[in-house]
């Protein structure tokens, strides 16, 4: 062989390994599926968004819309109206949305308004700012044509004078302590987005705020590689910014089922559970590909896939 087409053999076998390497790092192969996934057994919300995603609506609007069917579901007490006050008996909202170009939105401690999902993406939209907060929140979302509506239910009136009684803050694992819908959707243009929004833990101190508005802790999205939303005791996943650690573990070369047992593990390393408390992920990559951990047992999450929505009961670390 003579030297020149050597060293040309050389070049091309090392241009072309190149090139695979930052394919496969960027996940660029993909199929035009659709996709959503949403914590806990939120079957409408993520029915409504699959739904919205095969007909071709970006996965922006569909996570938005999608959540917002817990938010006014006055059943649920961790989401929107109807949800659990905190020990004043004022209900306070946290949202925060993002999508496929990195945009995002956040809002927190709201009041008064119920579709803050929707607003977050207002203020990702329309505002030069990332996140809003308590009144400020509320009067830009008034600004914009949100009508304001007491949050509070009679029902979760009664549960909070209930709680009043004896006044003991020990969230039950798997019912106070998940305080959100997360969603994540994949739409026909291969472009990932997601949506979080929650009313906080059951009778929390006034002005508390967990992970569920910050971007990096409740959720991340990289639409080179895919997304990751966390539920459970907001703290715990703020300590190791937790969806963004999902992200970047996939990143890395893991399976999204992988990244998220990894993730609950490193909270789990630094906990004995002597006080017990939820944490779980979901994730989605841009192959459509899903997984879920949790640390106790209990956690499930809903995945809409080629026009089927089912249930699906997530492996724990206990």
């Amino acid at each position: 062989m003579k030297r020149r087409n050597f060293i040309f053999d050389i070049f091309s076998v090392g241009l072309m390994s190149s090139i695979t390497t930052r394919l496969k790092a960027n996940n660029l192969n993909f199929s035009p599926m659709v996709r959503s996934i949403s914590t806990w057994k939120t079957t409408e919300a993520n029915f409504i968004a699959g739904s919205m995603l095969d007909k071709g609506i970006d996965a922006l609007e569909a996570a938005v819309t999608g959540v917002a069917i817990e938010e006014e579901n006055p059943k649920n007490t961790t989401v929107g109206f109807g949800g659990a006050p905190d020990r004043t008996g004022k209900v306070t909202l946290d949202a925060c949305v993002m999508n496929h170009l990195g945009d995002c939105g956040s809002v927190v401690a709201v009041e008064n308004i119920v579709n803050v999902a929707k607003l977050a993406k207002d203020v990702m939209e329309k505002t030069p700012h990332v996140m809003l907060a308590g009144k400020g929140a509320e009067e830009f979302a008034i600004s914009e044509g949100y009508k304001k509506i007491n949050l509070l239910t009679e029902s979760s009136k009664k549960e909070w004078e209930k709680w009043l009684e004896n006044e003991e803050y020990k969230p039950l694992i798997n019912i106070e302590n998940h305080d959100t819908i997360g969603m994540l959707c994949l739409d026909k243009n291969n472009n990932i987005s997601g949506a979080c929004t929650t009313s906080g833990l059951a009778y929390k101190m006034k002005g508390r705020v967990g992970d569920s508005p910050i971007i990096g802790s409740g959720l991340f999205i990289d639409n080179k590689i895919g997304g990751a939303v966390a539920t459970g005791l907001g703290e715990e996943v703020v300590k190791t910014v937790g969806s963004f650690l999902v992200v970047e573990l996939m990143r890395q070369g893991n399976s999204p089922q992988d990244a998220c047992e990894i993730a609950v593990k490193r909270i789990v390393s630094s906990n004995s559970q002597k006080n017990k408390f939820q944490v779980a992920y979901i994730a989605m990559n841009k192959n459509g590909e899903v997984g879920s951990y949790s640390i106790e047992p209990g956690f499930s999450y809903m995945d809409y896939v080629n026009g089927k929505n089912k249930e699906i009961i997530t492996e724990s670390a206990f």
